[in-house]
């Protein structure tokens, strides 16, 4: 195999002392950065919440409720994670937007990247090994990998590591948007639930929890923010602060005004299940307004597609006669 590499890269014949060098260099390397790390004293607060080994507790941390302070990355993480905490605070927003909890969520996604990046690579070069060395290969892929100049091999190997190493944010990014979506989706049911606790005796907090345990199937992105402003108003943050951070989390404006009504009932004293119950009515009436603008937008959308489909059938029929009795004619 080694033999199939120097005659695909005959560049590397004259080079192979220097590359073995630098392999055993970054070897080392990373050697002295695992028992750099290994050595370190871990955080207190860490060793704290490992000591107590509370079910709930590690349940809470699993499910992405609890966080470990802040720590910044060191030794090798320094160069695989960003540096800038809120740069990081995004992506770990972003990663419990798409369900991806925990507290080495960040460490791990990046992990995953590099590995995407440089396994992908590796296996078109490992398939091309084995072809090369006499392995059987199904014809089609056989016929390709010969008749591949070894210039269109280097850009397959390089599009695939852009494809391992970016492929994971394009799946985020569409991820955090079919959260958003199921969001928008599941809330209306969620606020006449929230309204029918209220009216029913319960307080808003021990309603929210109530939607948030009924809902843990049907919107389980809806059920885990629910659960977090609870958690969070429990170990004794302002309902302000943790409703508005969910409305900031979610990116939903129905949510933002969820918190904004919410927050101006209690401040002011009015009764909750009343500003709910308009709440509730105006949100329906946005969205039958933006159904309507969304069924106003379809004519002018379809004129595009059936000119391009329509128009040329209708020159046909129409000029098609035309043409063949001047054929005829002047034939």
């Amino acid at each position: 195999m080694i033999e199939t590499l120097f005659d695909l890269f005959p560049a590397l014949n004259s080079r192979a002392n220097i590359i073995v060098m630098i392999g055993v260099g970054f070897g080392m390397m990373l050697f002295v950065y695992g028992a750099f790390d290994a050595l370190t004293p871990s955080n207190p607060a860490s060793r704290r919440y490992r000591r107590a080994g509370l079910g709930d507790r590690q349940n809470s941390f699993d499910a992405g409720l609890l966080y470990n302070p802040e720590v910044d990355p060191k030794g090798l993480m320094k160069a695989l994670m960003p540096v800038d905490r809120n740069e990081r605070s995004r992506l770990k927003r972003d990663l419990r937007n798409a369900g991806i909890v925990g507290q080495n969520a960040i460490a791990k996604y990046y992990l995953w990247r590099i590995g995407l990046a440089i396994a992908l690579p590796m296996l078109a070069v490992l398939v091309i090994f084995l072809h090369r060395a006499g392995v059987w290969m199904p014809g089609p892929v056989a016929w390709a990998i010969d008749a591949m100049p070894r210039l269109v091999v280097l850009q397959i190997i390089t599009a695939l590591a852009g494809i391992g190493f970016f492929g994971p944010t394009i799946w985020l990014r569409n991820r955090v948007m079919a959260q958003k979506i199921e969001i928008e989706q599941s809330f209306p049911n969620a606020l006449d639930l929230i309204q029918i606790s209220v009216e029913a005796g319960l307080g808003f907090d021990a309603a929210m929890t109530r939607v948030a345990n009924e809902m843990v199937h049907s919107a389980p992105a809806l059920c885990r923010e629910f659960r977090t402003v609870q958690l969070e108003i429990s170990a004794g943050a302002e309902r302000e602060k943790a409703l508005m951070e969910m409305a900031q989390r979610t990116g939903v404006d129905e949510v933002s005004s969820f918190a904004n009504v919410v927050l101006q009932s209690v401040r002011f004293g009015t009764s909750m299940s009343d500003a709910l119950q308009i709440y509730a009515q105006e949100m329906r009436l946005s969205r039958e307004l933006r159904a309507q603008e969304k069924a106003n937008k379809l004519p002018v959308k379809m004129s595009a597609v059936m000119s391009a489909l329509m128009l040329p059938a209708m020159i046909l029929l129409i000029v098609g006669p035309v043409v063949i009795r001047w054929m005829n004619t002047f034939g």
